[in-house]
């Protein structure tokens, strides 16, 4: 143990450092020694308040009946002998002292006028006792009263009139118990100190059993902390509890979604880099494959400084796409949500592309089965199903056709883009949505397609909370369908 920057720091078996600080009791290890040693404390308290309350009780009990049945027994002897009218009777007054010696007590006598005739400690004869015990037992009932803070019993007996049943006077004893809360003293004092000896041990098996439970935990912590040092291909297996076995399953799944997000990143950057440099290596060569040369006539240099263009273009067209993924991609993203009629939407976007089918012979079909209002951004979704129709142009055959339907229920709206093309391979089908993934390379490019448009298709109808299945068979044709919520609802 020690001290640092003014909080004291306990290292733990595990050399992990246990803190006092404000917030020990976010603490997992402290609050389970807390829980521990307060399921332990408290049964041993209510064990050693219960003992000593029973024994309290059970003792008090035990006294009063005692000294309720020798009152009885001397209030019978005080009519055979006439006390009450004559108290100098020597057996009484003997008996009476005798009683008192006993039970550390004082015992009075009062006759019907409620005057105390006789007081064993010669106080209050010759007084009157209007006490309400007295009162109750002059009209024929036994009393008994406990006073816990003066340490005190208190009992009542009648004296009945000698062959009638008429009460002549009153038994009033006041018996000390102090010998009993003297009893109760001791046990608290020695229950008191086995407590603390039993807290004692409590606290060493507490601190133990919480370092056990907690070992796990560390494990899983020290796993995660290895990940920002890079990742390991060693897989988390911390099945000593239920819940540690399931956090290690999910850390592993954790763990894998992030080599993969890596290796994806990965992917991206050096795809990003390859389509970036190849139009700028094309530009190159063109721009060398002039100044290498004199002379250059008018025809060549126009070809070449065209091609150079169509490069332009085609980065232009690359860096497009790429920021429109990022501003999909990012966090906190912007989405302007309103509400559109789809039909007249879909229909401006074919029209828009209806020059580009003109130029393959490709027929544009559009069907809706319902007028479709729903909630959209409609800059996204434009922007996916523009690029939905133009590939179903672009991988086409010459005289095909493009078929696009729009239908609704009571929750979403579907559109479909069936086409005539070439199709996919079902091996590149789960792979298409991917960012930069061409099925036919050769043939994507000679098209001139950024292999971005399906990702940024899919982006924007996940941002809308939809979702885009491929349907396709190689060289028949393929059908993409989009469902998208009527009513937006945002994360």
């Amino acid at each position: 143990m020690y001290i640092q920057s003014g909080e004291w720091v306990i290292i733990s078996r595990d050399r992990r450092p246990f803190r006092f600080r404000d917030n020990i009791f976010k603490n997992m290890r402290f609050r389970l020694i807390l829980i521990i040693m307060l399921a332990g404390l408290v049964p041993c308290l209510a064990a050693l308040f219960g003992i000593a309350k029973f024994y309290e009780s059970r003792a008090v009990e035990l006294r009063t009946a005692e000294i309720q049945n020798q009152c009885t027994i001397l209030s019978n002897q005080l009519n055979n002998y006439g006390y009450l009218a004559d108290t100098s009777s020597d057996v009484i007054n003997a008996y009476l002292t005798q009683l008192t010696n006993i039970y550390n007590g004082r015992v009075m006598i009062i006759d019907r006028d409620l005057t105390v005739i006789k007081d064993t400690y010669s106080l209050d004869e010759g007084k009157t006792d209007v006490s309400e015990n007295v009162v109750r037992c002059m009209q024929g009932k036994t009393t008994n009263y406990y006073d816990r803070k003066n340490h005190y019993i208190e009992v009542t007996s009648p004296i009945m009139e000698a062959g009638g049943d008429q009460v002549a006077g009153v038994m009033l004893a006041s018996v000390s118990t102090d010998n009993i809360e003297v009893t109760r003293q001791v046990l608290y004092t020695h229950g008191g100190v086995i407590v603390g000896i039993a807290m004692i041990l409590l606290a060493a098996v507490s601190v133990f059993l919480a370092d056990r439970m907690v070992r796990p935990i560390h494990k899983i912590t020290g796993a995660i902390e290895n990940v920002t040092e890079g990742y390991s291909d060693d897989v988390l297996h911390v099945d000593t509890y239920t819940e540690t076995r399931q956090l290690s399953e999910a850390f592993n799944k954790m763990l894998g979604r992030l080599k993969l997000l890596d290796e994806s990143r990965e992917e991206f950057v050096s795809n990003v880099s390859h389509e970036l440099k190849t139009p700028m290596t094309s530009m190159k060569v063109l721009a060398d494959s002039l100044l290498e040369q004199e002379n250059v006539p008018v025809e060549m240099y126009q070809e070449f400084m065209g091609d150079i263009a169509k490069e332009i273009d085609r980065e232009n067209q690359i860096i497009t796409d790429l920021l429109s993924l990022v501003k999909m991609d990012k966090t906190g993203q912007t989405i302007n949500i309103q509400s559109v009629n789809v039909n007249d939407l879909l229909e401006q976007i074919l029209k828009r592309l209806k020059p580009i089918a003109e130029k393959k012979n490709v027929e544009i079909v559009m069907e809706s089965f319902r007028p479709v209002t729903a909630e959209v951004d409609e800059m996204k979704f434009t922007l996916a199903i523009s690029n939905l129709v133009e590939n179903a142009i672009k991988y086409n055959h010459d005289n095909g056709w493009v078929h696009v339907s729009l239908n609704a229920d009571h929750k979403y709206f579907f559109i479909k883009v069936e086409d005539s093309g070439i199709g996919i391979p079902e091996a590149d089908q789960a792979h298409i949505f991917e960012r930069f993934y061409r099925v036919d390379k050769s043939h994507s490019r000679e098209i001139g397609g950024t292999g971005l448009g399906l990702a940024i298709a899919r982006s924007a109808v996940i941002m809308h909370r939809g979702s885009i299945k491929v349907h396709s068979t190689e060289g028949e044709g393929t059908t993409f369908t989009v469902r998208i919520p009527l009513i937006y609802v945002a994360a």
